[in-house]
Parts: C-alpha cells; structure tokens; sequence
C-alpha cells in the first residue's frame, strides 16, 4: 500500500502543479483586464475592482493550495522548495490585497446607504405630499370632476358619487406609492447586506485564509 502510494504520488504532483499554476494564471488575467482601465477616482471602478477580487480570489486560493499539496508530494523532505516560497510570497500578496479592499467595501456600502437613503426619503416626501393635498376637500373635489370630464364617471354622477370615486382614485395611488417604498427599501437592504456579506466580510475571510496558507507554506 505503501509502495503504491510512493509510486502514484511522483505522478500526481506535477497534474497538481500545474492545474495550480492553472488557475493563478486565470486569476490573474480576470484581475489584469480591470486593473488595466483603472480609474481609482471612480466609485463605480472600486466596487468592480473588489467584486472580482473577491468573487476571483478563492479561485486563486485553490490554486495555491493544489500547489503547495504537490510541494508536499513532490518533496516531502525538504524543508523550504522554491515553489513552497512562491505560495508563500503570492498568499501573503492577495492577502494584503483582502486586506486593501476592506476599506474601500465600507466606503462603498456606506455610499450605496447613503444614496438610497436619499431616493427614500424623497419619495417618502412625494408622499407624504400627496396625503396632504388627498386632505384637502378642494383637491378631492376637482378630482371628481376631472374623472367626470374623462368620462370614468356615469353623466349622471353626483357630487357625492365623485367625491367618492375620487377618495378611492387617490386612496389607490397613495397604496401603490407606499408600496413602491417598501419594495425599494427591501432593495436597498438587500443591496446592502450582499456588498457587506458577499464583499466586505468575504474580503476578510479570504485574508485570514490566505495568510494562514502564507505561513502553511513555510512551515
């Protein structure tokens, strides 16, 4: 068992190493194409920037990670190879990378908060607004008989039946605003909480997972 072991692992190494360097390789195009239109002033370029990094990175990882199990299959006795300080210096450098990132990542949900804080907040004004002038009989009057003249309304409608029909018609409106508020609010939040769970708190994870494999490559 032992003997086959020994003999199935000189060739495993090398498909190891390679399907490592494999997909380093791929990492590092998908994160060259952004970097090579960089515009750091640019919000929008951060966010892209830490989206592939992060969606990219554990692809990166496992990369290393094949690399470093052949270094331990190839050579087993040797304390410190070459291609064992190669993950070791990349680890450390995407680490570092996570760790850049988390910054821009609050930045960034902060900003992305803010903003819809905004755009709530101006519609919850435009309804508010449209409350305020429902409440009053004058505007509720004209309504109704604009809902006449388009001819919404039976010819022999009553000031009563307008009345009606236009509480109803504003009634519906104002629903439909405040339900457009609500569905943006579960938009922002779920906005938010994918930049913070996906971006920021990912970020922080693969940089403790990256720095543990740094120092697993040394040791």
């Amino acid at each position: 068992m032992s003997a086959s072991h020994q003999e199935s692992s000189p060739r495993l190494a090398p498909l190891l190493r390679w399907l490592g360097l494999t997909l380093v390789l791929l990492l590092a195009l998908q994160i060259g194409v952004v970097l090579s239109a960089a515009d750091w002033s640019d919000e929008v370029y951060q966010q892209l920037l830490i989206e592939r990094l992060v969606n990219q990175a554990p692809m990166g990882f496992i990369g290393l990670l094949l690399m470093l199990i052949a270094s331990r299959l190839d050579q087993p006795g040797s304390a410190r190879p070459p291609i064992r300080i190669v993950v070791c210096i990349l680890s450390a450098l995407m680490a570092l990378a996570m760790i850049a990132v988390i910054p821009l990542g609050i930045s960034g949900n902060q900003s992305l908060s803010g903003e819809a804080d905004q755009s709530l907040n101006q519609k919850r004004g435009q309804l508010e607004m449209a409350r305020q002038q429902s409440a009053n009989p004058d505007n509720v009057k004209i309504l109704g008989e604009q809902l006449a003249q388009a001819g919404q309304l039976p010819a022999d409608a009553t000031d009563e039946d307008k009345t009606k029909a236009a509480q109803e018609f504003i009634d519906k409106q104002l629903s439909q605003m405040d339900q457009q508020i609500q569905q943006a609010e579960r938009q922002r939040n779920l906005a938010v909480n994918q930049r913070r769970f996906g971006g920021t708190f990912s970020a922080v994870v693969l940089a403790v997972a990256l720095a543990l494999l740094a120092v697993a490559a040394v040791l």
